[in-house]
């Protein structure tokens, strides 16, 4: 029998740990990807020549991309393993991220990016459904939560890296780091990640991901070209772009009802408490979107260059992670209404700081610093906890997914609606407070929303179960 390691004040079988600290590590190099290209946001759209409205496409077109890669990764790790889409996914993202260090044009930057996200969409959900699958019930949030800590610390570094990275050298050097990290993640990945699986086959929901997608592209589209200084959506290309959100919408409901195995399982919306976790979900990642305009947001109002604005960004991803061991212990303690309320509560007073007051260099660190204790209850583990709990253990590699598809809505959504809000002038200030603005309201109402989650005393009758 082996004899457990204590890690930040959490017990866990030693290969139990092992598999934590490779899994941990691909998450880590998925979310750094992130991060630590913030700061580069007005470098590179200007070496590019791109409009300053079209910044967020860097954003939003790979989160499209990882919208198509969470179902078909996760499902395909339910079929044939946790280690071989694992590593296969940590190979793609790799890929993606050798082309986009040589990329000379915003379209082959854009393309590389989409490679990135198809390794990436399936990194998070298979680690959270690996570790699902192997670490005890009781342990489990904490589990998750140390997972979640690695990618706050991602967000600590990357700003910092990026940031230095691209005012020393070129924004194209701040992918390098991805790929001995990648390597390592293999090697590792073959000995600690187990390969097996709850074998569950079926076919793939290519009409729901065609459909979901197509209204999503649609959504960035109408977002990112929608004027802030317009009184209406007049636009042709606003309106046909929502239009096209509109009608994929409708046609993905029956496509889901009748798919076999659907990207967006109906089923998983069957109790009130994963419903009110989806939604939440939604919100969750419209704020996370928030977190990718913060250095630019500090040059434009501060005239910081790329290095210094990523060096204040970071502050918030220190409180982030260091909330996110203690939101993980609270779960496990109090239950995920109460971490998530917290969250939500703090994220709103840091965001609408921010929104009035960032043209001062004082009052924007404080706001950042609060606005990344929120964040640290909200992206730890806690909405991954209740849908892990709430789910049988042949669906959680799906529901995972789905979970992440509908974060990854909200972050299209939220990013879209940034760069249309932020307008044709990427140096605006007007336009960031108006986007943040609108965040904080969206972070009030997601504190709002968790109070009608399930109460501790459920969760730990669902968390018993198999």
């Amino acid at each position: 029998m082996t004899t457990p390691a204590r890690v930040a004040g959490h017990s866990f079988e030693r290969g139990d740990l092992l598999l934590i600290f490779t899994l941990a590590l691909g998450v880590f190099a998925g979310a750094l990807d992130a991060g630590i290209l913030a700061p580069a946001l007005p470098s590179l759209t200007h070496d590019f020549g791109a409009a300053p409205r079209d910044s967020a496409w860097v954003l939003t077109l790979y989160l499209v991309a990882n919208v198509v890669a969470i179902p078909t990764m996760s499902k395909l790790s339910d079929v044939y393993g946790r280690r071989a889409i694992y590593v296969l996914c940590v190979a793609i993202f790799a890929l993606g991220s050798a082309i986009a260090i040589v990329a000379p044009t915003f379209v082959v930057f854009l393309a590389a990016r989409a490679i990135q996200a198809i390794g990436a969409g399936g990194i998070f959900p298979v680690a959270t459904a690996a570790i699902a699958d192997r670490v005890p019930p009781e342990r489990r949030g904490s589990a998750l939560g140390l997972l979640g800590a690695v990618w706050g610390l991602a967000a600590i570094v990357g700003p910092n890296v990026g940031g230095a990275i691209t005012h020393y050298f070129s924004w194209h050097w701040i992918f390098a780091v991805n790929i001995p990290f990648a390597l390592a993640v293999i090697v590792l990945a073959r000995r600690a990640v187990p390969d097996s699986a709850p074998r569950k086959r079926g076919p793939l929901d290519v009409g729901g991901i065609i459909a979901l997608s197509a209204g999503l592209l649609g959504i960035m589209v109408g977002l990112t070209r929608r004027d802030a200084n317009a009184p209406s959506l007049s636009s042709g290309s606003v309106a046909s772009a929502l239009v096209l959100a509109t009608i994929a919408f409708t046609i993905l409901v029956p496509i889901e009802r009748r798919a076999a195995e659907p990207v967006i399982a109906p089923d998983l919306f069957a109790t009130r408490q994963l419903a009110l976790t989806y939604a939440l979900e939604i919100v969750i990642g419209m704020l996370e979107a928030s977190l990718f305009f913060i250095p630019a947001a500090l040059v434009a109002a501060l005239g910081l260059n790329a290095a210094a604005a990523g060096a204040l960004a970071a502050i918030g991803a220190l409180t982030f992670v260091l909330t996110i061991p203690l939101a993980g212990r609270a779960l496990d303690a109090f239950g995920s209404r109460t971490v998530l309320l917290v969250g939500a509560t703090l994220t709103a007073l840091g965001l609408a700081l921010f929104a009035f007051a960032f043209t001062s260099m004082p009052a924007a660190v404080a706001a950042i610093a609060v606005a990344g204790l929120g964040f640290g209850a909200l992206l730890g583990a806690p909405t991954r906890y209740i849908v892990s709990n709430e789910v049988p253990t042949e669906r959680r590699a799906t529901a995972v997914g789905v979970l992440s598809i509908f974060l990854i809505v909200g972050m299209i959504a939220g990013g879209s609606l940034a760069g249309g809000l932020i307008g044709s002038d990427i140096a605006r200030v007007a336009g960031y407070r108006l986007a943040y603005e609108a965040f904080a309201v969206l972070a009030a109402c997601a504190a709002l929303g968790t109070l009608a989650l399930a109460s501790r005393t459920r969760e730990r009758l669902l968390s018993a179960k198999p």
